[in-house]
């Protein structure tokens, strides 16, 4: 009788950055095109994907700026994101699915460690107990002024999340984070003009695909 194949195991891609920053239209674009290229592929969120994950975003997202403090934010997105990885993205990853999250762990380490001051130091010792060596594979990068950003924001016309209401001042910090974590990991992060249009995006995050995995190549289309 003839061995049966064993599936490869699935990819995981996160796309990172700040508010504004166009991450979910090019994250849903990334999953249409891996899809059509015969790719089994999986959209989620973050914090989010599970019941217990999108219970845990309300209460990250909502209220006023102060609600939490910076550790306590930690420790929520963290709590969120155990679920999510041990529920959703690991699952689905051992069934040979390819997993897209609109952020990941690099967003804990900006916001919490940086832009709430807790240092990378503490952010990544919570990161290292919880997530045992767990991460993406591939994560892109969406970089852009904060004051194109918050303009953007605005005009989606959605009520404005804890984050969203920061300084600029704030979001500049995060900016500088996100750039400092991109240079310190540069094998995994791929850095992209979100403020170019958006099939100019898309077509940057296609070639960040395929120099990652050169069997995609031809198949996404798009990706000079």
């Amino acid at each position: 009788m003839a061995q049966e194949s064993i599936k490869p195991k699935g990819k995981f891609i996160t796309f990172e950055g700040g508010e504004g920053a166009g991450k979910t239209t090019q994250a849903k674009l990334l999953c249409d095109a891996l899809q059509g290229a015969g790719v089994e592929t999986l959209l989620t969120r973050e914090p989010g994907g599970t019941f217990g994950a999108e219970a845990i975003r309300d209460l990250v997202l909502e209220g006023t700026k102060d609600r939490w403090s910076g550790m306590t934010e930690l420790l929520l997105m963290y709590a969120a994101r155990l679920d999510h990885v041990e529920k959703l993205i690991k699952p689905a990853l051992e069934r040979g699915v390819w997993v897209v999250s609109d952020r990941f762990a690099d967003s804990s380490l900006a916001y919490q460690g940086y832009a709430r001051g807790l240092g990378a130091d503490k952010v990544k010792a919570v990161h290292s107990a919880v997530m045992d060596g767990f991460g993406p594979d591939l994560t892109i990068l969406f970089d852009i002024d904060p004051i194109l950003a918050q303009k953007r924001v605005e005009t989606r016309g959605e009520e404005l999340s804890r984050f969203d209401s920061e300084s600029i001042a704030f979001h500049n910090v995060l900016r500088d984070a996100f750039l400092e974590i991109a240079n310190d990991e540069s094998h995994r992060i791929f850095t992209v003009d979100a403020a170019a249009s958006r099939d100019g995006v898309h077509t940057r995050i296609l070639y960040a695909v395929t120099q990652k995995y050169p069997e995609l190549a031809g198949k996404l289309g798009g990706s000079a």
